[in-house]
């Protein structure tokens, strides 16, 4: 009887995460301002806590982070969309030299190198494409206001959407601790401990993940961009910014930015002094990414694979859109705390503890293991030297 009721309760459990999971996927078209707000409350909420502990009501507390934040991402707006502006002008104010560039020192080094036809590479038309794709970036906001402006519903949303998130993030921030508490408080008291464990786990990794990346990103985006421009790059700092935006994916902001630091130190410049130059910033910014900024501002709880934080961000962006990019990694690190404890679980039960009978045609061998850092010698079963084949 106990047990049918064990089983009953497991599967209204598993609905109940089913149907969650199902809103979710059908509600994300919506979900980016409140997704957007929470990851604002949630960046705050430590802040909203520290000053609650010097005794302000929790209200102004809110109030005061909130306004610090959203001051902090007005004057990094004023002060980034002048910048990109004026560097993607520059950049297409130089697509000749880097298109004559391609052409008189690029191709004939690949033709040469790799036998193919002169007319495999059409530059001029290349640099024709690259330049009005570039062009068009200035008035990409031209055009998506007038597509807006000619659909009041579609305005209608897009304000309700730039007004909502300040909003959302300010109830949320001040309402953070006591909505936990109701969720906290619904919860079946079966699961509650387990998942209270998990939730606690998680809030540490997202924590570090975070506010983390979000620092390390800031930092590698300045000193790229700062040192580029010191060495003399003319799109330096839009490289930089680049390089760093992408640095939450392992090797790809450095990748990214090396090459198109080089290519641009070529044209610009062409000699190897400058190349030298940007290679030394490129492998100072990997020693300041691997041995100073991420140990320090993350840490190393996370435990995500390069690989599978690439798989993150693609299959977020594919089931959810630029919503399952922004919450990719922050969703892998929670799977990640799942797993773990999954695992633990695994191996604490009987299908992983008990033993099997013995299987009489195969021997029992020591061998020694690493386990812990320590080297332990354990006795596991292998196959007998085959001393039933003909010689």
């Amino acid at each position: 009887m106990n047990q049918d009721k064990d089983i009953s309760r497991r599967w209204q459990l598993l609905a109940i995460a089913a149907v969650i999971v199902y809103l979710l996927w059908l509600l994300a078209p919506v979900l980016m301002p409140f997704a957007v707000a929470a990851m604002l409350a949630y960046l705050g909420d430590p802040l909203v806590d520290r000053l609650e502990r010097l005794r302000l009501n929790r209200a102004w507390a809110a109030t005061i982070v909130f306004v610090v934040i959203m001051v902090a991402m007005i004057g990094v707006l004023l002060l980034l969309i002048p910048l990109i502006a004026r560097q993607i002008e520059n950049l297409v104010s130089n697509l000749p030299r880097y298109g004559d560039w391609a052409q008189n020192t690029v191709w004939p080094w690949l033709q040469a190198r790799l036998h193919l036809d002169p007319h495999t590479f059409d530059s001029d038309r290349l640099l024709a494409a690259v330049k009005g794709h570039l062009a068009s970036i200035g008035g990409v906001a031209t055009a998506v206001l007038g597509k807006v402006s000619r659909s009041g519903l579609g305005i209608v949303a897009w304000l309700a959407n730039l007004v909502l998130i300040p909003v959302v993030a300010f109830y949320l921030l001040r309402d953070w601790d006591r909505m936990v508490a109701k969720i906290d408080g619904m919860l079946p008291r079966s699961i509650q401990p387990t998942i209270a464990y998990l939730a606690s786990e998680s809030d540490k990794i997202l924590g570090a993940f975070v506010r983390g990346q979000l620092l390390v990103m800031l930092a590698l985006g300045v000193f790229y961009g700062g040192a580029l421009g010191v060495v003399g790059l003319t799109v330096g700092p839009l490289i930089g910014m680049v390089a760093g935006l992408l640095s939450f994916v392992p090797y790809l902001g450095f990748i990214i930015g090396f090459v198109a630091a080089i290519v641009a130190v070529l044209v610009q410049y062409g000699d190897w002094t400058h190349v030298l130059m940007v290679c030394g910033v490129f492998a100072v910014g990997q020693l300041l990414e691997g041995y100073v900024l991420v140990p320090k501002l993350v840490g190393d709880k996370i435990g995500l694979h390069p690989v599978a934080v690439m798989f993150a961000v693609l299959a977020g962006g594919y089931l959810f859109g630029f919503l399952g990019v922004l919450l990719a990694l922050p969703a892998a690190s929670v799977i990640m705390v799942l797993l773990r404890y999954l695992i633990e679980r695994y191996r604490m039960s009987e299908l992983y503890n008990e033993a099997g009978p013995e299987d009489p045609v195969i021997a029992e061998v020591d061998v020694t293991v690493r386990r812990n850092g320590g080297v332990e010698t354990e006795t596991v079963a292998a196959p007998p030297p085959d001393d039933r084949r003909a010689p």
